[in-house]
């Protein structure tokens, strides 16, 4: 199983972006999927989670109201949508693949993820 996340780079406070996360080599069904990013000099944190079909999602507080994490099975893609981004939400975006069958509140831990992408810079100027 591969990731690849696309779409990030440097854009102003208050702007918009949006991630991308392509899965190939199995069926991105049989997946949770999950949102983390590592500011520099800091720890990894969970951003965000969708189940397997997309009918639920958790987020971290930081985020809700902000950003949007939705799924497209067909396309093999996950997708996180930034919207009124702030300094702090600079960081390296990872895109996760899990086979575990737990609940979301699971999902934020790291742990729990089989599969990682390489990563993508987002960085947010004030």
């Amino acid at each position: 199983v591969r990731l690849v996340e696309y779409g990030g780079g440097l854009v102003q406070a208050g702007d918009s972006l949006r991630l991308a996360c392509a899965l190939s080599g199995h069926t991105t069904s049989m997946y949770a999927m999950g949102w983390f990013r590592q500011a520099a000099g800091k720890k990894r944190e969970f951003v965000a989670t969708i189940s397997r079909i997309g009918d639920s999602t958790y987020y971290t507080e930081s985020v809700k109201g902000r950003f949007a994490i939705s799924r497209d099975n067909a396309k093999n893609t996950l997708y996180l949508q930034m919207n009124t981004l702030k300094p702090e939400d600079t960081a390296v975006y990872y895109c996760a693949a899990s086979l575990a069958v737990v609940s979301s509140r699971m999902l934020t831990n790291a742990d729990v993820y089989n599969y990682w992408g390489q990563g993508t810079q987002v960085t947010v100027s004030s």
